[in-house]
């Protein structure tokens, strides 16, 4: 027996009654829907039955859209048709709902909100890195089902955070911060960084619980939040400083497995260079064994983490308790001085901390005078007794003495510091309850070379400073405040380890800020505590030995443990190592993440790996990149690189967080609501302060490479849309600046041409004038506003799909053209009206064009269809209106493109009347960009006979000097002159043409009318009398209102008679009878239109004689006439004015001032 819902679906959709009724019982009408209202228990043969009969009944056949099927699945069968709209497989009640029948057309794409819900309960995340590449590794075993994650605040983010911050600095250089700052300044760096880091977490907690974060952490909260560009250049920065981070481990765990665990190992013997090799060669080495370790399996080092924890909490519990124990029980480690001087440990032989000492015999016990001074309480005896030549019977010098005297005989020469002092032994670790912390409050930064000394001791100084042979406690680096925060910074990170494990969290949301805060709590209360405990029981001297050298080579910190040093020993270097496989292990799958989002191309090799997922690839690279910091050999050197790049990643997550709180995107719900937009901010200025205070020119480098990979991704990197912050940040700058601007017009100083340039296109929607833009380019060289716009014909809802494919014709040619601006594409009924729609509401605010760039109609003089050229001179009309500038370049194909640049030549402007000094700016602007760069300028200007030529012509080289503008002047006189009969000639010519095309289209209009009126009528027969020989109108293309005047026209043209036709052709139709030709013959031009003509034809034999060599021209371009009849001889002018020229552009001002000569 199964539960299933019965569905029957009639066989035609008239037959559909069933859909409107309510009622759950099963309705009897024949053909209806019927359906169970219930689950209930039916038979699965009786079911099969039943279907089948149905199926049989609805047709028979297999491709009958009507036919019901069965599907079976999980012991449940349903009946599924395809009657509507089923393409998704989807229940018939998703379509056929009662209660959302009204919504049943939209399914598809709107599903109902059960779908959705459905779809995202069953969503699961997976982190990228650990648990899927450990199950995948499991070669041949059956692959287990998904578990829902389960991992809690403690052991998912509280234990995670705890093994990524606790590290190697806390166990060898947390004491020599401590002893070098003081305990004052250690607090204080401490505090700052661990400062730091909580107002990150703070950050980083809101921008984790604002949706679910996937595997990849800071990078993919920092990209998601601030864009690719950020993301991409940050993610990289966070690669760069994890990879090195691993270095740091690795020599950390060297430095500890050489001078603590097995001196003897190393292979290059001497100063520090030698202990440099070893590092890089052991380093290197360990390096290898690591990286195969975690190309072998992930697993292996997810298992050992908890065993590298473990060592972690031991060793730091060991501390506590051996600081403890120090109040009531000192520690035995005695430190040797000379004077106030620190001696290495290594060179005291059988704890001899004296010049000489007595041979054992029969007096044992007794102790030679003025050989040295034993005392505890740092108090010293009288000086020795000059040195005699013969030693005496039983005394013998120490290895100190041979050290310091280089002999082992009292009389030999000897250092005078150790002459003029004696030596005494200090404990090293005196207690809780010593004081020491008094003498440990205040810094003690030395330089390099120089001797660890204890300033309460008194001592006789030399003349000269400590030589580096004497087995002293010399300071291997140059200390100061700034590289001590450089160097204690790294051991505050790895506060990301929780947020990375987002995907195995059963409640990531509330996990990841409790979880990550409470750790850096419990870290920060042991760093501060830890400082205090290092100042008030380890003495200053051994405090600031990095090495342990005064006391016998063995960890400072050691020293302090309980119950042995070697717990710290072997703690610590378990834990580095554990840490720096932590390192290789996530590096790699942070740069897969950066590769596999594809934001940087040189990138996308490094997002393949092994089938499993592995990402070999990308280790093979960390493993380069680490072994650079291996060859740097110094834990000291890398911990400031690595410093850099963690503290610009804790920049950028504060930046984020800041950014997303102040714009209120709608998007910015964060779960955890104890984040303030101050705090981020705080956090961001402390990290950056921390980057130029812990080394100012490692913060620049690392600036300048994240930079530079930013511009990278900017250029060349995949476009990604992930509505990131930045993008509300620009919105709400473009708001903002666009708001400043409507306060006022823009200053003449401030214009700049901003453009709205007017394509057409053919009928495969390719651009017929591509050069426009190409000139546009020119002219903008990239700056300012940039519209490029185009009207498709068409009702709009037809024809939308015209308008994207036409948008994307234009952005493919801005693309190519490389101009920056926007698209804007307008559906109209007529290209004129669009054209008009599109110069009134093209921009926002003050950002409006205002200057249009159109094409000049080519062949409008063959061109039966009017329109063309009627739309040109509509368009100038409405420009003029709007007080837009316009600029009409002519011959635009034989414009240069942005390949070719002009070696030489000169722009001409003719300079005719003021328009607002359009004509001055242009070629200014042109000669910014490459290809006209070379062109001289040339300024003509045209005196009438009134005019004083040579004064003009200084008045005008005074005016472009204040322009700053570089221009050869020329002053061109005009004399009044007769009209030529050329002149009267090409007026008359251009009205006849006129006339004749006015009544070939009135013609034409008229037998368009009378063929509309046959096929209304359908006979001859029907037509009544001539009523009128009233005449049409003018353009054929007006109707008389009424109904009785239309029926009336309809009965005069209908109704010719042969007599009547031939009259009304002699009337209407001049051209065509002898008659009325004549009467063409016999027209005489109109005075202006002769005026005009003259004017033209006058200006164009100066402009081809000056200007008949020049790379450009540029004139002035008359208004249109304010009477439409004149339009067609408005054409005529202009083609008359640039006649014989072979670049023009016509440019005509927006009547105002573009150009001034104050700064």
């Amino acid at each position: 027996m199964a539960s299933v819902r019965f569905t029957v679906t009639p066989t035609k959709t008239e037959d559909l009654p069933g859909l409107s009724d309510t009622s759950p019982d099963i309705s009897s009408r024949s053909g209806a829907r019927v359906r169970f209202g219930s689950r209930e228990s039916v038979n699965r043969s009786d079911l099969q039955s039943e279907a089948s009969g149905a199926a049989s009944a609805g047709g028979g056949g297999a491709d009958t859209p009507e036919r019901s099927s069965i599907e079976q699945g999980d012991g449940h069968s349903k009946i599924s048709n395809v009657y509507i709209n089923n393409t998704h497989g989807m229940d018939d009640d998703d379509f056929y709902d009662r209660n959302l029948a009204l919504f049943e057309e939209e399914m598809d794409t709107r599903p109902k909100v059960s779908s959705l819900l459905n779809r995202l309960a069953n969503y699961t995340n997976l982190t990228q890195g650990a648990k899927e590449h450990e199950e995948a590794e499991s070669i041949g075993e059956k692959k287990k089902p998904s578990k829902s994650p389960q991992m809690g605040t403690f052991m998912g983010v509280y234990l995670p955070c705890l093994q990524n911050i606790f590290g190697v600095i806390l166990f060898l250089r947390l004491t020599w911060v401590v002893g070098t700052a003081g305990v004052l300044q250690a607090l204080c760096i401490v505090f700052v960084c661990c400062c730091c880091t909580m107002l990150t977490a703070i950050s980083m907690s809101a921008i984790a619980t604002n949706g679910v974060v996937p595997a990849g952490g800071s990078y993919f909260m920092i990209s998601r939040s601030l864009g690719p560009e950020f993301g991409g250049a940050v993610g990289l920065c966070f690669y760069l400083g994890t990879t090195f981070a691993g270095a740091m481990y690795i020599l950390g765990a060297i430095e500890i497995f050489l001078l603590y665990i097995v001196p003897d190992a190393a292979i290059f013997h001497g100063d520090g260079g030698a202990m440099l090799n070893n590092m890089r060669v052991y380093g290197s080495i360990c390096l290898l064994l690591m990286s195969l370790l975690v190309f072998v399996g992930v697993k292996y080092v997810n298992k050992l983490a908890s065993v590298f924890l473990a060592c972690v909490i031991i060793s730091i519990i060991s501390i506590y308790v051996g600081a403890l124990v120090s109040a009531f029980k000192e520690p035995d480690f005695s430190v040797c001085m000379l004077g106030n001087r620190t001696i290495n440990g290594h060179y005291v032989k059988d704890n001899h901390c004296e010049k000489i000492f007595s041979a054992p015999d029969e007096n044992k016990g007794e102790i030679p005078e003025g050989n040295f001074s034993l005392s505890f309480e740092n108090s010293t005896m009288e000086p020795p007794p000059p040195p005699t030549h013969t030693p005496a019977a039983g005394n013998q010098t120490t290895d100190l003495w041979q050290h310091f005297c280089q002999s082992r005989d009292l009389n030999a020469t000897c250092d005078e510091y150790f002459t003029n002092n004696h030596f005494s032994q200090i404990k090293g670790i005196p207690g809780l309850a010593s004081g020491v912390i008094t003498e440990n409050l205040w810094s003690s930064y030395l330089s390099k070379g120089a001797v660890v000394e204890k300033s309460s001791l008194t001592s006789v100084q030399a003349s000269h400073p400590a030589s580096t042979q004497l087995p002293y406690v010399f300071v291997d680096i140059t200390t100061s405040f700034t590289l001590l925060v450089g160097i204690f910074f790294p051991s505050v990170t790895g506060i990301m380890a929780g947020s990375n494990r987002s995907g195995d969290l059963k409640d990531a949301q509330r996990s990841i800020p409790i979880g990550t805060i409470f750790a850096i709590l419990t870290t920060s209360i042991v760093y501060l505590s830890s400082v205090v405990l290092f100042g008030a029981c380890i003495d200053g001297v051994v405090l600031r030995d990095k090495f342990g050298d005064s006391v016998g080579g063995k960890l400072v910190v050691g020293t302090l443990a309980w119950p042995d040093p070697m717990v710290i020993v072997i703690g610590s270097f378990f834990s580095t190592c554990g840490a720096g496989l932590q390192s290789l292990t996530g590096a790699p799958r942070l740069l897969q993440a950066i590769a596999k989002d594809n934001i940087i191309p040189f990138l996308r090799v490094f997002g393949h790996g092994k089938p499993n997922g592995e990402p070999t690839w990308a280790l093979l690279l960390t493993a380069l990149i680490a072994e650079l910091g291996i060859l740097i050999a110094s834990l000291d050197m890398v911990a400031p690189i690595l410093t850099m790049f963690f503290l610009m990643c804790y920049l950028f997550v504060n930046l984020a967080c800041a950014l997303q709180t102040l714009l209120r995107t709608p998007n910015w719900r964060p779960r955890f609501s104890y984040y303030h937009w101050t705090l981020s901010f705080l956090g961001m200025t402390i990290c950056l302060a921390l980057m130029f205070i812990s080394s100012w020119y490692y913060a620049i480098v690392a600036m300048v490479i994240a930079g530079m990979i930013y511009k990278y991704i900017e250029y060349h990197g995949a476009e990604k849309e992930w509505g990131d912050g930045i993008r509300g940040l620009s919105l709400s700058a473009a708001r903002y600046a666009l708001l400043r601007l409507e306060e006022g017009p823009p200053h003449t100083k401030n214009w700049r041409p901003q453009l709205l340039v007017l394509l057409k296109l053919d009928e495969d929607a390719h651009v017929k004038s591509p050069r426009l833009l190409t000139f546009a380019s020119q002219l903008k060289a990239g700056k300012g506003l940039t519209i490029v716009g185009t009207v498709v014909s068409g009702n709009f809802l037809q024809s939308f799909g015209e308008s994207l494919a036409a948008e994307q014709t234009l952005k493919h040619l801005m693309e190519k053209e490389r101009v920056k601006g926007f698209c804007q594409c307008i559906v109209a009924q007529k290209p004129r009206e669009g054209i008009s729609h599109m110069i009134q509401s093209s921009g926002l605010g003050g950002m409006k064009p205002n200057t249009v760039v159109m094409g000049w109609p080519h062949a409008w003089r063959q061109s039966e269809d009017p329109q063309s050229w009627k739309t040109f001179i509509n368009t100038v009309r409405v420009t003029t209106a709007a007080h837009l500038a316009l600029l009409v370049p002519k011959n635009i194909s034989l414009f240069p493109t942005n390949s070719e640049p002009c070696t030489e030549g000169y722009i001409d402007v003719w300079w005719i009347v003021h328009d607002g000094g359009m004509l001055m700016l242009l070629p200014f602007l042109l000669r910014q960009h490459k290809v006209w760069r070379k062109c001289g300028m040339r300024i003509f200007t045209v005196a009438q006979m009134e005019d004083n030529s040579i004064q003009m012509k200084k008045d005008l080289a005074t005016f472009l000097y204040h322009l700053r503008i570089e221009a050869e002047v020329e002053v061109v006189e005009m004399h009044d002159s007769d009209i030529s009969a050329y002149t009267y000639e090409r007026t008359l010519m251009m009205e006849q043409r006129s006339q004749m095309l006015r009544q070939m289209r009135l013609s034409k209009s008229d037998r368009e009318r009378e063929a509309q009126l046959v096929k209304d009528r359908n006979s001859m027969l029907r037509l009544t009398s001539i009523g009128s020989d009233d005449d049409d109108d003018t353009d054929g293309g007006d109707r008389v209102g009424s109904a009785g005047s239309s029926e009336h026209h309809r009965r005069v043209q209908m109704t010719w008679t042969k007599e009547k036709a031939q009259q009304y052709r002699a009337t209407h139709s001049g051209c065509s009878t002898p008659e009325g030709f004549r009467d063409m013959l016999s027209m005489r031009p109109d005075h202006s239109n002769v005026r005009r003509m003259h004017t033209a034809v006058k200006l164009n034999e100066v402009i081809v004689n000056k200007s008949h060599d020049a790379r450009l021209v540029l004139l002035n371009m008359p208004g249109p006439p304010r009477n439409t009849e004149g339009d067609e001889n408005y054409m005529e002018f202009l083609e008359v004015l640039t006649e014989g020229l072979e670049r023009v552009l016509l440019v005509r001002g927006g009547g105002s001032e573009v150009i001034t000569i104050y700064s």
